[in-house]
């Protein structure tokens, strides 16, 4: 899975604003307060109000502020208004991808790897990110062999 830079503007802006509720922010606030390029957060912005995400305000009240509860908003639904698919396979939704021969059974492993990332972006709502609510942060990445799969250290 790839997180573009569009989309991690997105999730960035959301929570902003979420944390912003019950008032606005400004997109220039929160370019300043994000470090994000104004120009492009301006097109997210117009993105996630035309998707239903956002709406904003003009007046002496102006910014932007969520659609919807951020208990209801969730980083699944977000990534999906920015990229679509979550995950691709040469280019297509995993679920269209089709193999003959040999391959027939990557189709299987595919749409697996599919549920798992959206079942991870979908369970993670903005209130959980903004409680920091999800579960413990652990970096599987680090997690040394020995632990992680004994077989892969010649361990017993």
């Amino acid at each position: 899975m790839h997180i573009s830079v569009r989309a991690d503007y997105a999730i960035r802006a959301m929570l902003a604003i979420a944390a912003a509720e019950p008032g606005r922010i400004t997109a220039s606030e929160l370019a300043r307060s994000e470090r994000m390029s104004i120009g492009s957060l301006q097109t997210v912005l117009l993105e996630l109000r035309r998707v239903g995400l956002v709406h904003s305000h003009r007046g002496t009240e102006r910014g932007y502020g969520l659609a919807r509860p951020a208990e209801a908003v969730t980083v699944g639904e977000i990534l999906r208004a920015m990229n679509g698919a979550l995950t691709t396979v040469r280019g297509l939704p995993t679920g269209q991808a089709t193999y003959d021969g040999v391959g027939r059974g990557l189709r299987k492993v595919w749409l697996s790897v599919d549920d798992a990332v959206n079942a991870v972006v979908d369970r993670a709502t903005l209130a959980d990110l903004l409680a920091d609510d999800l579960e413990p942060d652990t970096d599987h990445r680090t997690t040394p062999l020995s632990t992680a799969d004994p077989r892969r250290t010649g361990s017993p």
